[in-house]
């Protein structure tokens, strides 16, 4: 049987019908936060879809896509418009600009005018509350190509209720961006290997920030928040469980573990305090070498070269503390009024197929989710001397765990990102700022509907 014909052999008749809530597993009970099952579904837009079409295109053979520009790769979408492989549908692929996760929510409400198949970005998570406006692709048959991919890049397609809804499109593994020149003029580790070693634990990352900061006069990184994110991202808990239960209330969870280590960054003075907003003087610092470094994913590499063109090849990348986290990266969906599931989901492991995904890096930069792709890769920048990014970065996304990212993170992270910034700008007392963080998490749930 051709994995054509497997696909076609489990659709399923109708779409699946809503899950039941999870019971807690023991150990959960409500002494922890938990969120109250259906009254804090994310509200979708309103709209008015009376007398509109349900999907965008009336034609039986063009599937239309919604993605945003330079989420896929323009030679492969060009091959897609004539046909999808192996079936007898071709794509109709609709760049779509600003606020899309906007015109999306809009489109599934009104039930009018909504896309066969959507890109979504890194927050999928998002729309786990309205997960049955999405078809379940592990019943269409995309287990055939699941041990193509990172493992965890593939779980975080997978909703609390065990069902695989978004399919894995490219990844954002991370490391530790630094000026080597800046480096060996400060008499530091500069060699990728050394610094590695030098900054295993986050306290060493920090007290080697501080001998920077001393010899030379220059920040590790631009912002707090690029420490707290870096903490964050590379860890296996975050802000809830799949039982939407509150872990960063807890003692020694990880959101107050990446808060003491963002602090005594900031106390060590080792950031520099620049605001995100001010973009051209975070660039000037990278240029100048003011600040020497940053934490950020293998895309990171392209703003880079942007940023800063006149420090090509004085940057080197070395493993940021403890493990490598992932940052960014993009999924796809099929809706449930898709015209053909089957179809649909042949284009997405067509385009996503290791070879593709490959093809996807050298044409727009997706850093490829399917650890083959980088056997037919090969590079040749000099971004980062004679290191090879491709190599380093495919070896960090081996070690990024895997994780439970809640929709209603996607509501609250950034209260703790905005004290964050406090502290470092304006010298808020950090207690002070973690309350005021527990307070207005606390606010934004209510009003959402969770029980406080």
């Amino acid at each position: 049987m051709t994995r054509q014909s497997a696909v076609r052999s489990r659709r399923p008749s109708a779409p699946p019908p809503p899950s039941p809530p999870a019971p807690a597993p023991p150990g959960r009970g409500p002494g922890r936060r938990a969120v109250l099952a259906g009254a804090a579904s994310l509200p979708l837009l309103a709209a008015a879809g009376c007398g509109s079409p349900e999907t965008i295109s009336s034609d039986p053979s063009e599937l239309v896509m919604w993605y945003w520009n330079r989420s896929a790769s323009p030679e492969l979408l060009a091959q897609a418009a004539e046909s999808i492989p192996g079936t007898d549908k071709h794509v109709r692929a609709d760049v779509i600009g600003t606020s899309f996760d906007t015109k999306l929510r809009t489109s599934l409400a009104g039930k009018a005018y909504i896309p066969d198949i959507t890109y979504i970005n890194s927050n999928n998570a998002l729309y786990f509350t309205n997960e049955d406006l999405f078809l379940d692709l592990g019943e269409l048959g995309a287990d055939a190509v699941k041990d193509d991919f990172y493992e965890w890049k593939w779980n975080l397609g997978i909703t609390p209720s065990g069902r695989f809804r978004f399919f894995p499109l490219d990844i954002g593994p991370t490391g530790f961006f630094y000026r080597q020149d800046v480096f060996e003029e400060a008499g530091l580790p500069s060699s990728p290997e050394d610094v590695s070693s030098a900054v295993s634990t986050w306290e060493d990352w920090i007290a080697l920030g501080a001998e920077l900061k001393g010899s030379a006069e220059s920040f590790f990184v631009n912002d707090a928040q690029t420490v707290y994110e870096g903490v964050l991202n590379s860890s296996p808990e975050r802000y809830f469980d799949e039982d939407d239960n509150a872990l960063y209330l807890e003692d020694g969870s990880a959101i107050r573990e990446a808060w003491d280590i963002t602090v005594a960054a900031i106390q060590a003075g080792i950031t520099a305090g620049i605001p995100r907003d001010r973009g051209t003087d975070q660039n000037a610092a990278w240029s100048s070498g003011r600040t020497a470094g940053h934490i950020s994913a293998a895309w990171w590499s392209q703003i880079l070269a942007e940023s800063a063109p006149g420090t090509e090849g004085l940057w080197r990348l070395a493993s940021q503390p403890v493990r490598a986290g992932n940052n960014g990266g993009s999924f796809a969906a099929l809706p449930h009024t898709c015209k053909d599931p089957e179809a649909a989901l042949e284009f997405l492991m067509w385009i996503n197929s290791p070879a593709n995904q490959a093809l996807a890096y050298e044409d727009v930069q997706l850093f490829p989710s399917t650890p083959a792709s980088f056997e037919q890769l090969d590079y040749s920048g000099t971004l980062f001397g004679d290191q090879d990014p491709l190599e380093f970065f495919s070896a960090a996304a081996e070690t990024v765990p895997t994780s439970f990212i809640s929709t209603y993170e996607t509501m609250i992270g950034g209260s703790f990102t905005f004290e964050i910034t406090n502290i470092e700008t304006s010298g808020k007392d950090p207690e002070r700022a973690w309350e005021d963080a527990l307070s207005q998490a606390d606010r934004v749930l209510t009003k959402r509907g969770v029980d406080a």
